[in-house]
């Protein structure tokens, strides 16, 4: 899915569970956290020009899509960031070390990843969520395609339309 709807779905999730709006802002960010450590530094160093300057390879790779050679370096990361095995092992870590109740807005980042399984086919990032135990994948559903595509925008645009215009608008009394 594309990276805007996941932090729109995280924070859908986040205020449906009636958290506060800052919880659900830091949802709504670790809800696009594995795609910005995925894909984000190399948007970034190939906008600024900075991977040239630190000899960073942004043409070097082994997949090619059409012109766009994709970097070895962001499937090591995207294997990384869209594992549901690390995601868990890095909540049990932060809730070890906080000792108290579960940071709660990380699990935008497990929502991401679960989010991603279906909505990826086999030809375009699959996703690895049991990396590095196996590298099983599911041949899901594009998200690419355009009635998909269409079907998710629409629908995410509809309720945040009822939130802000419906939802906390006070019922009149009928006598």
């Amino acid at each position: 899915m594309d990276i805007f709807s996941h932090g729109l779905w995280a924070n859908l999730a986040f205020r449906a569970g009636k958290q506060t709006k800052r919880l659900a802002l830091l949802g709504a960010f670790f809800g696009v956290v594995p795609d910005l450590f995925s894909f984000g530094l190399d948007f970034l160093f190939s906008w600024t020009g900075l991977g040239k300057l630190l000899g960073i390879p942004l043409i070097s790779g082994s997949w090619k899509l059409g012109t766009v050679i994709i970097p070895n370096y962001i499937f090591a990361s995207y294997n990384i960031t869209h594992s549901l095995i690390v995601f868990l092992a890095i909540f049990l870590i932060v809730w070890l070390l906080r000792r108290q109740i579960f940071f709660w807005p990380l699990a935008g980042w497990g929502l991401h990843i679960i989010i991603d399984i279906p909505t990826h086919s086999a030809q375009f990032f699959p996703t690895p969520f049991l990396w590095p135990i196996s590298d099983y994948t599911v041949n899901g559903i594009s998200w690419g395609m355009p009635t998909f595509l269409l079907t998710n925008w629409v629908i995410l645009i509809s309720i945040y339309i009822w939130l802000v215009f419906f939802k906390d608008r006070p019922r009149s009394k009928v006598n």
